[in-house]
């Protein structure tokens, strides 16, 4: 499982102390210094059948400044909605607890 987080979110730690209390192994990516890349985006929105929209991280303040609301850019991390955990065709945007433990556990 690839665990793609921006460190210093509370939203991607909370998310880790979970998946490391339900003993969920898995691969850290710091979404910044190793920016998903434009193919891997359409990849796992394709797998994960989500509209794209759940992909951006629309709460983060450099989506704002931009105003991105009807772009896709894949080239900030910041961007990226996030946490984000890619685990064979399953894809999991943001930390939602109940869903995380229905689908991971």
């Amino acid at each position: 499982m690839l665990f793609i987080e921006y460190p210093k979110c509370s939203t991607c730690q909370k998310a880790k102390k979970w998946l490391e209390e339900h003993n969920i192994t898995y691969t850290d990516r710091h979404i910044v210094e190793d920016n998903p890349t434009y193919e891997e985006l359409k990849e796992w929105q394709s797998r994960s059948g989500l509209p794209l929209k759940k992909f951006f991280n629309t709460s983060g303040l450099l989506y704002k400044n931009m105003q991105l609301k009807d772009k896709l850019l894949a080239t900030d991390g910041m961007l990226v909605k996030r946490p984000f955990v890619v685990d064979g065709d399953l894809v999991l945007t943001g930390f939602r607890e109940a869903e995380w433990k229905e689908k991971l556990i």
